[in-house]
């Protein structure tokens, strides 16, 4: 049994947003079972309830979630005008789904994609401060004191960023390091790191909101009912 409050059900179904489907709800269009529903927080079990908008029934849209290890050489878009390969090309979906925040044309590993606009928003929201781990390659050894200013927080085009936290995987190679951060601003690692004169030559993300990388380049899985229902409890108030 799944069960959702009916907003969220009409939402889901992809006929109008969440705010239009409430407008249809206070409106008494909504049916559930043959029954007017006027109260948002109704519930709906999407497997056995028929619900109705002006008489048509509304099918539920099945929800697509999927991990994928983007290899270099692929954009983080849905489609692209100059007919570069995207990591459209990677997954099979007969449902239409987005990218879940970017990674660049030459940064590899974990992606998610997915056609949940809600959880897509949970995860991207710098409110939710939703963690991010990558295994960075820089052009030299990475100096002490630079180290402490990236973890205490730098300047970057007027607002202030900051690494969680920096190990080295390899201790005598001061060039590979881990780094964890909270941030989804565009290229923010490589940045951060060439505001103190470093450059990135390589940038893998091994973990997004807890869930490790774990399928090799280029190959995707789908998330678990687990994995799903942690990331929204988390991400949720």
């Amino acid at each position: 049994m799944t069960v959702v409050r009916i907003n969220k059900f009409l939402a889901d179904s992809g006929i109008s947003s969440r705010r239009k489907s409430e407008e249809y709800i206070s409106q008494g269009r909504v049916a559930v079972n043959d029954k007017i529903v006027t109260e948002f927080s109704h519930k709906v079990d999407i497997e056995k309830d028929i619900v109705t908008l002006d008489g048509e029934k509304i099918k539920p849209k099945k929800h697509i979630y999927i991990l994928l290890n983007k290899p270099k050489g692929y954009i983080t878009t849905v489609s692209d005008d100059r007919n570069r390969r995207t990591v459209m090309d990677l997954v099979k979906s007969k449902e239409r789904i987005y990218p879940v925040g970017r990674l660049d044309y030459d940064t590899t590993g974990l992606l998610f994609l997915t056609n949940d606009g809600e959880l897509s928003q949970l995860l991207t929201h710098p409110g939710n401060k939703v963690p991010r781990e990558y295994e960075v390659k820089i052009d030299k050894p990475l100096d002490e004191d630079d180290r402490q200013k990236l973890l205490q927080g730098i300047s970057l085009e007027g607002k202030r960023g900051k690494f969680l936290k920096i190990t080295f995987p390899f201790h005598n190679d001061k060039k590979i390091a881990s780094i964890v951060c909270e941030e989804g601003r565009n290229r923010f690692v490589k940045r951060m790191f060439r505001k103190l004169d470093y450059t990135v030559l390589e940038l893998n993300r091994f973990s997004f909101a807890g869930i490790m990388l774990d399928v090799p380049p280029g190959k995707s899985r789908n998330l678990t009912y687990n994995e799903i229902q942690e990331l929204k409890q988390k991400y949720t108030d």
